[in-house]
């Protein structure tokens, strides 16, 4: 039998594909979890669980959310590559708003980076976790931001926080890049619970991608929780190899289209 938190899990993003993965995952596994997100949530609330539609941007309510709170897994925010107003709210001042809900309850934060925090890194170059931050646009760079954020309140207030870059988080990967990138639902889910229930994290980096011969992405903390990924996108290697994007600057760069998007450079591939 699984391991349950003694103290309620706060779930922000609940409502959108991968909140509703966790959900599912968590709460079969009898974990209280409190759900939350700007949107309805479009399921059936498990037992065990509550749901209250909130912004992120409203640091009050997200104050009253976290009450009692042991652990909070941040997936809410915008999750797509926007105009940097639309990002300011629910990326920068609601992850603020977090950061401070957890110091006042003492909790741990898993934070739902990208590999967009560091998409400008070409795909020949292999990373660990201590590379350097290059977003690839504003979503990117609210999640450097975010990891910024998370190693300060560590250091200035001992708030412990696991930095999930994730990668492609998709039933199945959909071309060359995942094949790469791919983390599976199930191998997230796991992950979340790990870094949930493990002793100590500090504050740490952990690569968000399946077991992937063609992972772009080398060490990181994942040992701290106790966690490896179980799946992988190599059984899709056959047929998605060749399907490229015929982008010079898409296939340059890890972070894939996102790198394109807006761009105005002209002096390099």
């Amino acid at each position: 039998m699984s391991e349950i938190p003694q103290k309620p899990v706060l779930l922000t993003g609940a409502s959108g594909a991968l909140g509703r993965q966790l959900t599912k995952h968590l709460a079969g596994l009898g974990w209280t979890l409190r759900l939350t997100d700007i949107a309805p949530f479009p399921d059936l609330i498990p037992a065990g669980c509550s749901f209250i539609r909130t912004d992120l941007a409203h640091g009050v309510d997200v104050l009253r959310l976290a009450e009692g709170c042991g652990t909070i897994l941040h997936f809410g925010g915008i999750s797509v590559e926007r105009p940097f107003d639309e990002i300011l709210g629910p990326n920068i001042v609601g992850l603020y708003n977090i950061y401070e809900a957890a110091r006042r309850e003492g909790a741990r934060v898993l934070f739902a980076s990208s590999n967009h925090a560091i998409g400008f890194h070409e795909r020949t170059t292999r990373l660990d976790d201590d590379c350097e931050l290059r977003p690839d646009g504003y979503y990117g760079l609210s999640k450097a931001y975010g990891e910024l954020m998370g190693r300060m309140y560590w250091f200035k207030h001992g708030v412990e926080n696991v930095n999930v870059r994730i990668g492609s988080s998709l039933p199945e990967p959909v071309d060359a890049r995942m094949l790469s990138t791919y983390l599976s639902f199930a191998d997230l889910c796991r992950l979340c619970e790990r870094a949930t229930l493990a002793p100590a994290t500090g504050s740490c980096v952990i690569w968000g991608a399946s077991h992937n011969a063609r992972s772009f992405w080398g060490d990181d903390s994942r040992k701290a929780i106790a966690w490896e990924p179980i799946d992988t996108a190599d059984i899709y290697t056959g047929q998605l190899q060749g399907k490229l994007s015929g982008n010079d600057v898409i296939e340059r760069y890890q972070g894939g289209a996102y790198t394109v998007i807006d761009r105005t450079r002209k002096d390099m591939p």
